[in-house]
């Protein structure tokens, strides 16, 4: 049976804290910038209330011609975008601050595509409406979701552990977070219910992965109590490096599949995933671990 990680393999993972801050900073700081001259998420239909149209075609219709169809319908800034690959799905959406937005514009949207574009084969899959409303708050519960489910994570760790294992696994899902965040932003992926999941998920992973070395580091801080806290920190992340790449590997490997090949609906949440346990995975190695050797008093 082969080993991806051998036996033995003594990485020097303090040594490389400076590096790995710098560009933990770089990310985190392109991340933010990218939201600042966005304005912030591109959030769905799900946090800002409106109405959406998922439409198919039998034949390849141009992106043109669906805007063409619905430009002078008069219900305001109507959205198209490419759903997929093929050329055969999109999705319309109507922005709204207006509760009254519903049914009566999605007849009028499909009605128009009907008549535009006659022995096209066109088919609604599906029509979304979200009242203002309910998206504030749903957009509100989603945030509060994020922080709070840091903030317990965060607080598990130090009292599983010690104080500064929580620090450190505090720091470790913030900077998850951020990352992750920014990636969203710098792909322009729409935030919907689905990725808010993601985002979740990615803060549950990545609190795994840093339980497992912590542990590790646990036990080797009573079996070599004498030793350097650097030196023993890095034998515990060595020891579970196998570990940690066989289930961030094989991890990846159904979220790439599910990115490609799993259909538009569940892009963005594969797209998170793909993102954060990537992330989640590095930070427990470089972020969380320094942080537990800083508090101890190892920095030199």
């Amino acid at each position: 049976m082969f080993e991806i990680v051998k036996p033995g393999i003594n990485i020097n993972f303090i040594k490389l804290r400076p590096m790995a801050f710098a560009f933990s900073a770089l990310v985190i700081g392109v991340g933010l910038l990218s939201l600042l001259m966005k304005g912030g998420l591109n959030y769905g239909i799900d946090f800002t209330g409106g109405l959406m149209v998922h439409v198919g075609f039998e034949d390849e219709i141009s992106i043109g011609q669906v805007r063409s169809a619905v430009d002078d319908l008069g219900l305001g800034d109507i959205s198209v975008q490419e759903f997929g690959t093929q050329g055969h799905e999109y999705l319309l959406r109507v922005p709204s601050g207006d509760s009254s937005v519903g049914g009566g514009r999605a007849a009028t949207i499909k009605e128009a595509l009907r008549d535009s574009l006659p022995g096209s084969g066109f088919e609604e899959l599906r029509t979304e409406i979200v009242g203002p409303r309910v998206g504030k708050e749903l957009r509100r519960r989603g945030i509060l979701s994020v922080l709070f489910a840091t903030l317990m994570m965060g607080a598990y760790i130090a009292f599983r552990f010690q104080v500064r294992f929580g620090v450190g696994a505090g720091i470790a899902l913030l900077h998850d977070v951020l990352v992750t965040i920014g990636a969203l932003s710098l792909a322009n992926v729409e935030i919907d219910l689905s990725v808010v999941a993601g985002l979740l998920t990615v803060v549950g992973y990545s609190v795994n992965d840093t339980v497992v070395v912590s542990d590790r580091i646990r036990e080797n801080m009573k079996k070599f109590s004498r030793d350097d806290i650097a030196s023993l920190i890095n034998s515990s992340i060595n020891e579970t490096l196998s570990r940690t790449v066989l289930t961030t590997g094989t991890s990846l490997l159904v979220l790439f599949a599910l990115f490609f090949v799993g259909g538009g609906v569940i892009h963005g949440f594969a797209y998170t995933l793909i993102i954060g346990l990537s992330v989640g995975t590095y930070s427990s190695v470089f972020i969380a671990s320094p942080v537990v050797e800083y508090m101890k008093g190892g920095a030199r």
